[in-house]
């Protein structure tokens, strides 16, 4: 199922999608939360119960008109991997990596769909990057691989925007800053269930910039996969319920073209990723 989060008129509203209408999941079972991360907290049986509450509800939005924020909006964590896909590694003339190299985002940098991208007047070398991402569905510490899988609750498209002037240019070279400007992490527009999701390491990934292809590649090019990342992450910190992991980007960015494309005022960006929608923000 498609779950999206909606800016209603008394704050944020989870929904389940039913064709073009976000229905109310609290407004159709009052003892069910109106929070994503709270749903997810409850564990399997509260999503199943949220289904069965979209269902018979009536209460909501349309969906192309609503406010969407990211399905997730207040995460405990925005965990990132950089250099996750091999041909990106070889454009950006950095060696194949051994173990994840991880960064983050903190939390005001999220947004959803069709919400403006912000350039920051600090930076001039701001950059697109499409990514698959995970929603954590389940807690865990000491994760095995062979179990990671049981604690993702589904995938969103996700947009890593990096200004790399400060990423790379800045002393000591400042990744958690480049990453983490206001509105640098879209996500949306909806959070897709496992479920739904044959294959997480089959999906094509696009990138388009004014319409115009930039990136289109498939996350089975991905060097370290979801379930390897959970269990890796997971023995560093303890993973929660609606946490996020942006999975890294493929080939294409805008800092390796030639001359480097980087984001500017009026441009649309848009990030596909098959069975989980278009996510698509200006650029102001």
């Amino acid at each position: 199922m498609r779950w999206a989060t909606v800016r209603g008129e008394w704050g944020p509203r989870v929904c389940g999608v039913r064709v073009n209408r976000c229905i109310d999941v609290n407004a159709a079972d009052p003892s069910l939360p109106s929070n994503l991360k709270d749903l997810l907290e409850m564990g399997p049986g509260g999503l199943e119960q949220a289904a069965a509450a979209v269902q018979s509800g009536s209460i909501g939005f349309d969906l192309e008109t609503a406010e969407l924020m990211s399905p997730v909006h207040d995460p405990g964590k925005i965990i990132c991997l950089g250099l996750n896909y091999r041909d990106h590694a070889a454009e950006s003339n950095a060696p194949v990596p051994e173990e994840p190299i991880l960064f983050s985002k903190f939390n005001t940098a999220l947004i959803g769909h069709g919400r403006p991208i912000v350039l920051p007047e600090v930076s001039q070398q701001v950059d697109y990057e499409a990514e698959l991402v995970v929603v954590i569905g389940l807690k865990g510490k000491d994760i095995p691989r062979e179990r990671a899988m049981e604690h993702v609750a589904g995938y969103a498209c996700g947009h890593d925007v990096s200004a790399r002037d400060w990423q790379l240019n800045k002393p000591g070279k400042q990744w958690l800053a480049g990453k983490t400007f206001d509105t640098f992490a879209p996500v949306g527009p909806y959070m897709v269930t496992v479920d739904e999701v044959a294959d997480p390491h089959a999906l094509s990934v696009k990138l388009r910039l004014n319409g115009e292809t930039m990136q289109d590649s498939s996350t089975s090019q991905l060097i370290f996969k979801v379930d390897e990342m959970i269990s890796y992450i997971s023995k560093i910190v303890t993973l929660m319920p609606g946490d996020l992991i942006y999975t890294g980007t493929p080939p294409g960015v805008g800092m390796a073209r030639k001359p480097p494309v980087f984001l500017k005022k009026g441009d649309v960006v848009e990030v596909e990723i098959a069975g989980l929608g278009t996510l698509r923000n200006p650029v102001i």
